[in-house]
């Protein structure tokens, strides 16, 4: 063995044994996949929900959307923990491991990261839209994932 080969295998050693499966960070979530969207998610995606369009009651027309700076970071913080979400959905201990499920944990990042942005320029048209994206991607999960009971 000359010189050069013995330097060749000792470089890949010690490439292979910087290379490993496991992760670099333990992962512990502190929850269920359901704890989780109840606890986490909902709570965040209704903040945006109830600060995005009109409703009508018997006194006439309420527009949701914020009414103060405040109101909306409030709304732009929400969407940050429901981008954070999706990033979530595909961490060891919440993901199923199916590729449909990360593309719609990727669609919910995509979708909050628009609901974001419109509340940090405090656009409430274009939240409305976000918030709706927001709803096609977990309705569209649900649909293939969730129990049908669960629904009730």
């Amino acid at each position: 063995m000359t010189q050069q080969q013995g330097l060749i295998i000792v470089v890949l050693t010690l490439l292979a044994a910087c290379s490993s499966d496991e992760p670099t960070t333990p992962y512990a979530p502190t929850g269920n996949q359901y704890q989780f969207m109840t606890e986490y998610l909902e709570p965040a995606s209704d903040v945006i929900w109830s600060s995005a369009g009109s409703i009508i009651t018997h006194e006439g027309e309420v527009d949701l959307r914020p009414t103060s700076d405040e109101g909306w970071q409030k709304v732009a913080h929400a969407a940050t923990v429901v981008a954070e979400g999706g990033n979530l959905m595909m961490m060891p201990g919440l993901t199923n491991g199916e590729a449909d499920w990360n593309e719609y944990a990727q669609g919910l990042t995509r979708a909050a990261l628009l609901a974001r942005s419109a509340a940090q320029a405090q656009d409430a048209e274009a939240l409305f839209a976000a918030g709706g994206a927001i709803y096609n991607v977990c309705r569209a999960c649900h649909n293939k994932y969730m129990e049908r009971d669960e629904f009730q």
